[in-house]
Order: C-alpha cells, then sequence, then structure tokens
C-alpha cells in the first residue's frame, strides 16, 4: 500500500528540499555560475522560446503578430518550392562538412601534437585563423574569380585549356563543391583548437602504462587510450560540427552572393535571411529557424548516443 511519504507530492517535496539545502551549501559556486546563466538565460534561452512562439503566427515586425496556428509550416512544405532546393542543399553540406570537419579537425590535431612547440604554434594559428578572419573570403574571390585576373582562371589561360573564364561563383556546376571546399576549410578553428588542447592535457603516464601492458604502435595508444581518454572533447566538437554543418549560410553570401544562381547553393540560414531580414516576414522566418532548431537538436543527440554507444 502506497503510503502518504511515497506519493508524488511528498517525492516532489522531499526532492525540491533537498535541492534547496545543496544550493545552500554550494552557493558561493552557484554565484560564481550566475553571471553566465543569465546571459545564456538572455541571449539563448529566451530567443529560442520567442522564435518557437512566433513561428506560429503571421508578423511582419510593425503590427502585432496575429495566430495563425500551423499556417506557416503547411506554407513551408506544400507551397515553398525555395524551401525543398534549402533543404537539399542543406543536408548535403551537413552530411559532408559535418563529419568531414569533425575528423579532418582530429587528424590535424593529432598530427601536429607530435611536431616541436614552434612547428605546432605555427600551425595551430594557420588552421585556426580561417575561422576568425573574414578576410579569408577575399583570398578565395581572388582565387577563382570569375574573370581573367583570377589566379585559377589566368593559369587555365596560359595551359589553353579554356578559352574563356569560368564563372566559377555563378555557375552552378562550381559553385556548391567550392563552398563546401571553404565551407570544410574554415570549420578547423574551434574544433581544431579543442582536439589539440585535449591532446596537450593527456598525461603521458598512460601512454607508459600501456606500453607495459602490449601496446606497441601510435594506432594502438589512438584506440585504446587517446579516444576513451577525450571523451569530454569528443562530445564537445561533435556539438560544435552539427552545428556548423547545419548553420552554412555566410560563406554562400559571400562568395556566391544573395541569392545564388538558381539558388543552387541556397541553404535553410540563407532561406532565414531572406524571409526575416529582406522581407520582413518574421513569423514565416520564426517557423523555418524552428524546424532547423529541432533538426539540430536531434541530431546532437543522436550523435551522442552514437558515441556514447561505441564507448567514446
Amino acid at each position: 500500500m502506497t503510503t502518504a511519504n511515497n506519493t508524488p507530492v511528498e517525492r516532489f517535496k522531499a526532492d525540491m528540499s533537498y535541492t534547496m539545502r545543496q544550493i545552500k551549501m554550494h552557493r558561493a559556486h552557484y554565484a560564481f555560475m550566475l553571471p553566465y546563466a543569465l546571459v545564456f538565460t538572455v541571449f539563448m534561452i529566451i530567443p529560442v522560446v520567442i522564435a518557437i512562439v512566433l513561428g506560429f503566427t503571421s508578423f511582419n515586425m510593425l503590427e502585432m503578430p496575429k495566430f495563425v496556428g500551423f499556417q506557416n509550416y503547411f506554407r513551408l512544405f506544400l507551397n515553398d518550392e525555395i524551401f525543398v532546393t534549402a533543404i537539399k542543399n542543406t543536408v548535403v553540406f551537413a552530411v559532408i562538412i559535418g563529419p568531414g570537419g569533425y575528423l579532418m579537425s582530429f587528424m590535424f590535431a593529432w598530427l601536429i601534437n607530435e611536431l616541436t612547440r614552434f612547428m605546432r604554434v605555427l600551425l595551430t594559428i594557420v588552421f585556426y585563423a580561417p575561422s576568425i578572419s573574414g578576410g579569408m573570403y577575399v583570398v578565395w574571390k581572388y582565387l577563382f574569380n570569375g574573370d581573367q585576373q583570377g589566379l585559377v582562371n589566368s593559369i587555365l589561360f596560359r595551359m589553353r585549356i579554356i578559352d574563356k573564364p569560368l564563372l566559377f561563383f555563378e555557375d552552378p556546376e562550381y559553385m556548391v563543391p567550392l563552398v563546401i571546399v571553404v565551407s570544410l576549410w574554415m570549420s578547423l578553428g574551434t574544433t581544431f583548437l579543442v582536439f589539440i588542447a585535449g591532446f596537450q592535457g593527456m598525461d603521458r603516464r598512460y601512454y607508459e602504462a600501456g606500453a607495459i601492458d602490449g601496446i606497441r604502435n601510435r594506432w594502438q595508444e589512438l584506440w585504446y587510450i587517446t579516444l576513451p581518454m577525450m571523451k569530454p572533447q569528443l562530445l564537445l566538437n561533435a556539438v560544435l560540427s552539427i552545428s556548423n554543418a547545419f548553420t552554412v549560410g555566410s560563406v554562400v553570401t559571400a562568395l556566391c552572393g544573395f541569392p545564388s544562381t538558381d539558388y543552387a547553393a541556397h541553404t535553410i540560414i540563407n532561406h532565414i535571411q531572406d524571409y526575416g531580414l529582406e522581407r520582413y516576414e518574421m513569423g514565416y522566418a520564426c517557423a523555418i529557424a524552428t524546424l532547423l532548431f529541432v533538426v539540430m537538436l536531434t541530431c546532437n543527440i543522436a550523435v551522442n548516443k552514437l558515441l556514447k554507444g561505441i564507448g567514446v
């Protein structure tokens, strides 16, 4: 027979009492966490909640939002052909850039970690610089400029391979591959630094113990020691890689213009930009952003479960 102390209400009161005692006991720690918690709530949680709510409204930023139910979502999938194109492009970018950037960051960090201190610092700067410098787009625009002044076109002219300039960032045939290459190159930023920090924080005594237990080469060290010890970095970078892969948009705008030719490189982020910042259909833009948020959250949960399932 259920006693009064085992009722849901009593259990809730007991849990709340225990939580309050823990907060009081560790109040200094929570005080240090409070500034970040406030900033995260104001600039992350509240905007996400507002976007979800606005996704069910018609809102032009001038008049009060009008509730329209699921009308924005029906419009997305039934009447918006460009959105379907944006989904296809985003999935292609995500499938290639997400895993590709993740593996490249890990492998480069692993290889660079074996170099001398000077070379390690130098190459770390080289790999990290593209992620913080918007001027890097200028380099790619110069390389693949759509006239004879572009470096690639100039070389192809001199080799007599072409007789007229190739419009790399205007021609859909070249546009998507180039955006993928640039995005992969720029993805070697934060994830790369996190992996480098993880390698630098490894205790060498584990490798010495592994050598005594029979580990004989670098690959065995990587599988049996490095990967299990770098679980926090692997999980964090999985989240960052998924976020970067699904939010490709600024690269497309910077290189291919807005919108790209025939929407060949149009992504969901570009679609949000189009309706939110150009047409001021904020309710519709928030519906798109909500769908993107749900997809990213689902992928993050799936990848984390996958990594935990294989023992990472």
